[in-house]
């Protein structure tokens, strides 16, 4: 089985992303590659760590161009994605990395958006209960945010579980700065980043909070509230997500690790440390892998979960490319089986 495949966005980190695991994934060909500003392009000119695909043009990013595929990865800006797909035929698999299709809530979208929404599709974080059903056949898949993705993987066990309390939720995670895209910020400069940590979005103002919030509240069947802070790190790619919410009285610290290890001790990309040993980004750098662990905070009455993933990978392209194989009735971790990089 050959699965024609086009890839939009390639010029940017997710796109590139995209293409580095489908250029090892066996059951793919890749086909049309596009951008927008860097149509014809060499690829190897923009992404040279490519090397399969580096003599390849890039394309411009229009319908003709993507359709004839049996799968479309959307890797552009917010809001650019919903237009496009609404044009692609109906048969094609369309993965959008995008927000445009993320929030089922269509006042929450205008709130942190500021435009029309343009509907819900299947969410693509199969770890979440219900979510990996929803995916199998699916022609229309939203990938989830980056810090959504380590925030909900954080939490969801203990909400489905019915051991936490749903309206003191409080979420600090630390982002690389690949997560704010490729194109030139001041504030994202070398000279500005290294050397030293700052928030972001603080004061509910981040754009995922929404995003996290359906989540927990779809794995709780109660709505969750969530405060949200993120904060630009040194470092190009990962993300670690300290997670707290209070524990339902009487809760013991084996309740909470025999839920988390129960929700995920069969899923193939997300692991809960043995106890004692906290997670680091490094371990997951460049991979799909998601690595937690979790601690009950007696005084506070709280539980503290703390993940980590690559924010490139899991939080994005790797998702995406998982949700495709269950989508296709591929198996689930092909193409998606290299380990973390380390030193």
């Amino acid at each position: 089985m050959t699965i024609s495949v086009a890839v939009s966005g390639a010029s940017g980190y997710a796109g590139g992303e995209v293409l580095r695991l489908l250029a090892s994934h066996p059951s793919v060909t890749i086909g049309a590659i596009t951008a927008h500003s860097s149509a014809g392009s060499r690829l190897g000119e923009l992404q040279p760590h490519l090397h399969a695909l580096g003599d390849r043009l890039l394309e411009e990013t229009t319908v003709d161009n993507l359709a004839g595929h049996e799968v479309v990865f959307l890797a552009l800006p917010h809001g650019a994605s919903a237009d496009l797909a609404a044009r692609l035929p109906a048969g094609t698999l369309v993965i959008d990395a995008g927000a445009d299709h993320r929030l089922s809530d269509p006042l929450a979208w205008q709130k942190f958006y500021g435009t029309a929404h343009a509907g819900t599709w299947p969410y693509g974080l199969p770890e979440l209960p219900g979510h990996r059903d929803r995916l199998r056949g699916a022609r229309r898949i939203a990938v989830p945010g980056c810090y959504p993705t380590s925030s909900l993987l954080a939490l969801a066990p203990g909400f489905a579980a019915g051991l936490l309390q749903p309206d003191d939720v409080v979420i600090v995670a630390a982002s690389g700065t690949s997560g704010a895209g490729k194109s030139t910020q001041p504030h994202l400069l070398g000279s500005e980043v290294l050397g030293g940590m700052s928030p972001y979005g603080v004061g509910g103002g981040h754009r995922h909070t929404p995003e996290i919030e359906q989540g927990l509240s779809l794995a709780a069947g109660t709505q969750v509230q969530v405060s949200f802070t993120p904060t630009l790190a040194p470092m190009a790619r990962g993300i670690l997500t300290t997670a707290t919410a209070k524990v339902v009285p009487g809760t013991t610290a084996e309740q909470l690790r025999d839920a988390w290890i129960a929700a995920y001790d069969d899923e193939p990309f997300v692991t809960v440390l043995p106890a004692g040993q906290w997670p680091a980004t490094k371990a997951v750098l460049g991979s799909n892998y998601t690595n937690l662990q979790l601690a009950l905070d007696e005084h506070a009455g709280r539980v503290i979960v703390t993940c980590v993933i690559d924010n490139l990978t899991k939080g994005t392209a790797g998702g995406a490319i998982q949700s495709m194989n269950i989508a296709l009735g591929l198996p689930e971790t092909q193409g998606l089986t290299l380990q973390g990089v380390a030193p």
